[in-house]
């Protein structure tokens, strides 16, 4: 199972490379990561998701919290979040099919942010499952180039799961 995982850290030179150590000795692998400004200036919040069941989960968490600049380890796996990407897809597009792309980009709410004479590039927002989603309707075209960031992620303070929700929409 993946795991993600948000760790409050001190803004200081060597924090990164330390986490990415720790999970480098103990053979785990970090499937996506993101580092930026927390809301307190001095702190950072390292949003990075993992694979493992949850001892493997559990153990990483006391070991982060073993290294000095770390602040707070939070598993947000199962807490109802916002979660986000950005993607930047580079499409082959000849004046025969850019309509197509551009409309099938609009779906997605995509933005066309660069154009060629024979490519489109996109700028996608949204969560990971929109990201794969409009991958594998543009891969029709042909796809030259992509850049993915990391996810991030935000628990949410009302509480309510959007997952949940959608679910039992999906159900009715």
């Amino acid at each position: 199972m993946k795991h993600t995982l948000s760790v409050l850290v001190e803004d200081e030179a060597g924090v990164l490379s330390r986490i990415a150590g720790l999970f480098a000795r103990r053979g785990f692998n970090i499937e996506s990561l993101a580092v930026g400004p927390a809301e307190q200036p001095g702190i950072s919040r390292i949003t990075m998701v993992v694979p493992g069941d949850d001892r493997v989960i559990e153990q990483l968490t006391k070991q982060l919290y073993k290294l000095i600049n770390v602040l707070k380890v939070q598993d947000i796996t199962e807490i109802p979040c916002v979660e986000r990407e950005l993607m930047l897809l580079k499409v082959n597009a000849s004046s025969s099919n850019r309509a197509e792309i551009v409309e099938l980009s609009q779906i997605f709410r995509a933005r066309v942010v660069d154009v060629a004479e024979d490519s489109l590039t996109l700028e996608v927002v949204g969560d990971p499952g929109k990201m794969v989603a409009i991958v594998q309707v543009l891969q029709k075209f042909g796809l030259r180039e992509i850049a993915r960031t990391g996810k991030i992620a935000l628990t949410r303070e009302s509480g309510v799961n959007t997952e949940l929700l959608k679910s039992l929409e999906a159900k009715v």
